[in-house]
């Protein structure tokens, strides 16, 4: 059986760094959409951009096809140059020694991975892509909220 192609948008939203954040994704199949927005009172603006991934991709219920657009390098090249699995492999270190950053949202991701078919397109961020504005408005509400 194919499996079915679902579009991921994401994006993160941190106001200082660390500092209140949010997370906003939209999941799209078959003509259907979803929204998905989380935050967090004390977090960077990384973690943010990688739980909107990791957040879209558990709620798929099943092994798809996926394609994921974000405005994240830090995401979109941890995974697409392999930087992720060497600092798996590595025990958590990059190339040099020092301890990778975010290794449990790290390898949430590589385990949803594992899963899924997945691609990854980065897109600049705040240049009128449709539904990348719209998950940045998901994640400022979720950061304005956890701001208070």
């Amino acid at each position: 059986m194919d499996k079915k192609f679902v579009e991921i948008f994401s994006d993160g939203a941190c106001s200082g760094n660390p500092g209140p954040g949010g997370w906003g994704a939209i999941l799209r199949c078959g003509g259907k959409e979803k929204e998905l927005s989380g935050g967090d009172p004390h977090t960077t603006n990384n973690r943010m951009e990688l739980l909107g991934v990791i957040s879209a991709l558990e709620a798929l219920k099943f092994p798809c096809k996926v394609r994921i657009t974000t405005d994240s390098k830090y995401v979109v090249d941890g995974i697409s140059k392999g930087w992720a699995v060497g600092w798996r492999k590595r025990g958590w270190k990059k190339s040099d020694g020092k301890p990778a950053l975010n290794p449990d949202l790290w390898g949430r991701l590589l385990e949803l991975l594992e899963l899924h078919e997945a691609e990854f397109c980065w897109i600049k961020g705040h240049a009128g892509h449709t539904e990348n504005e719209r998950c940045d408005r998901l994640a400022v509400a979720q950061r304005d909220l956890n701001a208070k």
